[in-house]
């Protein structure tokens, strides 16, 4: 069997584009996936994501392999690679700039704009323990600024779903958060029965915010934008940043709003296509 890809990344956050329009079901297996991630041996990735035949309405949709196998619900840096990949698929007879993309977190709803960049509308962050979801709190509370102990340290964490777990904590220095030592004890925490992504925030002004992410399922990656979605609702909801705002990865910038209008949130960022390739 002979199946042609094309890589992407969206700030360095690298993923695999498989055209799967032809079957509902992916291609290649979780372990599979695993394989060609590998940066050694495969073909390197964050994640394999696949292109299969909308459901219940939508376009497309959108199954993703991370690079330990796990499927997780939604990647924001992925469905910006996805849609620039569905353009690219679709070439001449492409008639639209957005496309409604079933996804395991709902539909989401990318646009690809005239200067490159893709805006998506990221949907309505949820808020309650019970949502993400995190035993920190009672299932009906927010999670906001509340202690967990991790590797014998009290951090303050606010929790954020969107439609996949975040756990944000703020701190004074980025670049003193041991994240290949700390992130995956967050991440495998009891508190957090589905596991949970990790954002470490700096905040430089309530316009500006600094990111290192523990990506669930993928570890230390160069972005994430959900989680960079969760790292502002986090920001607003602990009173440390405006409902619009930059937020810096080691990849590069995002735009993230949490609309007071709508309280949808929409992320804006680049994707690009690195090379073609046949497995």
């Amino acid at each position: 069997m002979t199946i042609e890809f094309t890589k992407y990344h969206g700030l360095g956050n690298d993923f695999i584009l498989v055209d799967n329009r032809a079957s509902s079901s992916p291609v290649l297996t979780p372990l599979q996936a695993v394989q060609l991630c590998d940066r050694h041996f495969g073909v390197g990735a964050d994640g394999v994501i696949f292109a299969l035949p909308g459901e219940n309405g939508t376009d497309y949709t959108m199954r993703i392999f991370n690079s330990d196998g796990s499927e997780p619900e939604m990647c924001g840096n992925g469905i910006r690679c996805l849609a620039k990949f569905l353009a690219d698929l679709e070439g001449e007879s492409r008639n639209q700039n957005s496309y409604r993309i079933h996804t395991l977190a709902g539909v989401i709803t990318p646009q690809l704009m005239a200067d490159g960049q893709v805006k998506v509308d990221m949907g309505l962050p949820k808020l309650l323990a019970g949502e993400i979801p995190t035993t920190v709190t009672a299932g009906d509370t927010k999670v906001v600024n509340q202690p967990l102990e991790v590797a014998g340290k009290i951090w303050e964490v606010t929790c954020v779903s969107m439609g996949n777990p975040h756990c944000i904590t703020f701190v004074e220095d980025l670049s003193a958060i041991a994240l290949e030592t700390i992130g995956s004890k967050f991440e495998h925490h009891p508190v957090f029965p589905q596991r949970t992504n990790t954002e470490f925030i700096q905040v430089v002004s309530r316009e500006y915010l600094k990111m290192r992410v523990w990506e669930r399922g993928a570890g230390s990656t160069l972005a994430c934008g959900t989680g960079a979605c969760a790292a502002l609702v986090a920001g607003v909801l602990t009173g440390k940043c405006d409902r619009v705002a930059t937020v810096e990865l080691p990849g590069g910038c995002l735009q993230i709003e949490w609309s007071e209008s709508d309280q949808r949130i929409y992320m804006t960022g680049p994707a690009q296509k690195v090379f073609t390739g046949n497995l």
